[in-house]
């Protein structure tokens, strides 16, 4: 008997009912972390928590998630030329890409701090960033970068006051103007070039005086110049007097594009709403920021501030994706149970939990003493100098293990596009990558040790302020000092390794809860751990350790 077009219908829509499948995550809020509200507090800017929480609400939303996926789907294209043969260089960007960019210039995510006199100002913008960066890493680079450039642009005085009132607005324009008739302004950087990567002292991009005093010309190639669209980029140079650093505006006070060729825009694993590029210089006009010979000087306050956004946006990936696996394990069921109470599974969000926390409160004592030191403290100035390298190292090393981790939490769920998550382990590897990779942080934690004997002694006072609060601890402490005495560059890993765990388990004992901070010490330093996440030891306090990390009931 042949059935009825009714029944075969019917039929066929039945196999398609979906069951056992979570609701979509958004929208959600980004700000409801007990980890990040503590640490805002604790680090000076607690006045700024009713605008990170409606900032939260923003970005779990489904239309800021939206932007960011789209932003990632359609990447940005490059334009050489116009219709009529014109050499322009503009890149192109999906509509969601300048949603993201105006809501965190907005959101003062880019170069208002500077601008703001109160204290906890800086950790108010890294708060921010950890929230708002549950969008779409990308387009935090140019806003990164424009945090970054107002230090090193302030070795000039002059540049300062013309550009620095811009950079530090809340006003997104992205259209090339001249600068001056702008209502805001964003930074990049050009450092790399092919032949020496991370060796900026190699760069063979040339710099001529002009007749102008503080004008140059420059000739050369940059291998790796993140957000080509920026409207103007401090780039590093061979002068007379050895290498320096340059302003170079996209667009001359005359109104004329300065000659800013790029070449093309880099194939990246991740990152992909944001364009990387190699420009050419060409007779390129620019401007002295700092004495000659001086570059890396100048600009490297510049570089420190870009470590602690990589930090920043590796502990806004963790907790992203944590967010995400929770979510999933709540409303999951397999082999009779839901998988938030299968124990095994416990095991591993709560070993997630820890990495998470401890990442978090890492980034925002890194933003406090940030915070500080530009208010003068000269001990967290030290503090921050060793410290921002060392998190710098470990953090953004940790990200790449988490991320997958997470994403396996999904099953096979998390291995399609449509979670979101690949996108996310994608990301992670960058922000070892950027800002100097693996080995050159380490040999940076070397060299402050070495060059500047008071980043040593504001480390060891920092640990001393947990002193005698955990025998695994203390031990940790004394191995580390042992460590620094026979310190070389064959060990420059396991030394910076063992200083981040050592710091983030002095920081947990001192502000986490008990149970948080024995299972870090347990399985950190007390080696009761696996080499994978998922193996704390049967004395982890899980329930206590899940329900602080995963509040409320996405």
């Amino acid at each position: 008997m042949a059935f009825t077009p009714a029944l075969e219908e019917s039929a066929q829509s039945g196999t398609h009912a979906v069951t056992n499948q979570p609701p979509p995550l958004a929208p959600y809020d980004a700000a409801d972390d007990t980890v990040l509200l503590e640490g805002l507090r604790r680090e000076g800017a607690g006045w700024a928590e009713e605008e990170l929480r409606r900032l939260g609400l923003r970005a779990g939303s489904a239309e800021a998630q939206e932007w960011a996926e789209l932003a990632n789907r359609h990447e940005p294209v490059l334009r050489t030329h116009d219709r009529y043969g014109n050499r322009v260089d503009e890149v192109d960007f999906h509509p969601s890409w300048h949603h993201l960019m105006r809501t965190a210039v907005a959101e003062g995510l880019a170069g208002t701090p500077w601008a703001e006199d109160r204290p906890g100002a800086h950790v108010a913008r890294t708060a921010g960033g950890l929230v708002w960066g549950h969008t779409d890493a990308g387009h935090g680079c140019p806003t990164s970068m424009t945090y970054a450039a107002i230090p090193a642009l302030r070795k000039e005085p002059e540049l300062a006051k013309v550009y620095e009132p811009l950079l530090t607005g809340r006003e997104y324009e992205p259209e090339l103007r001249v600068p001056t008739e702008k209502r805001g302004l964003l930074a990049g950087m050009g450092m790399t070039e092919k032949q020496g990567g991370s060796d900026v002292r190699t760069n063979t991009t040339a710099a001529t005086p002009t007749a102008e005093p503080g004008v140059y010309t420059l000739h050369g190639h940059k291998w790796f110049t993140s957000a080509p669209m920026c409207d103007v980029f401090l780039v590093l140079a061979q002068a007379p007097g050895g290498l320096s650093c340059f302003l170079v505006p996209r667009v001359l006070p005359d109104g004329s594009r300065n000659t800013f060729r790029i070449q093309r825009l880099k194939d990246k694993l991740g990152n992909r709403s944001n364009a990387s590029s190699e420009p050419e210089f060409d007779r390129t006009v620019a401007w002295l920021v700092g004495p000659e010979g001086q570059g890396v000087k100048t600009i490297i306050e510049m570089v420190n501030c870009t470590r602690l956004d990589c930090v920043m946006m590796s502990a806004t990936l963790m907790r992203r994706t944590l967010v995400e696996a929770g979510h999933h394990a709540r409303h999951r069921s397999a082999f009779g149970a839901r998988l938030i109470d299968q124990p095994l599974m416990r095991n591993v969000l709560a070993d997630l939990a820890l990495e998470s926390e401890a990442a978090t409160t890492l980034t925002l004592r890194l933003a406090g003493a940030a915070d500080r030191a530009v208010h003068g403290d000269a001990g967290e100035q030290a503090f921050r100098r060793i410290a921002t390298a060392v998190g710098k190292y470990w953090v953004t090393k940790r990200g790449p293990a988490f991320t997958a981790e997470a994403l396996e939490c999904l099953g096979g769920n998390g291995y399609v596009e449509d979670s979101g998550m690949p996108r996310h382990y994608r990301e992670a590897p960058l922000l070892s990558i950027w800002e100097g990779s693996g080995n050159v942080n380490a040999l940076d934690v070397l060299r402050a040790l070495r060059r500047e004997p008071d980043t040593a002694q504001a480390l060891f006072g920092e640990l001393a302020l947990a002193q005698g609060a955990d025998a695994r601890l203390d031990a940790a402490v004394a191995r580390l000092k042992d460590l620094l005495a026979s310190a070389s560059e064959t060990s420059a890993r396991r030394l910076v390794e063992h200083m981040a765990l050592t710091l983030q388990a002095s920081l947990l004992v001192r502000h986490a809860p008990a149970a948080v901070a024995d299972a870090f010490c347990a399985s950190r330093l007390g080696g009761d751990w696996g080499h994978a996440f998922g193996t704390l030891p049967d004395t982890a306090d899980l329930d206590a350790v899940l329900a602080r990390a995963l509040p409320g009931n996405n």
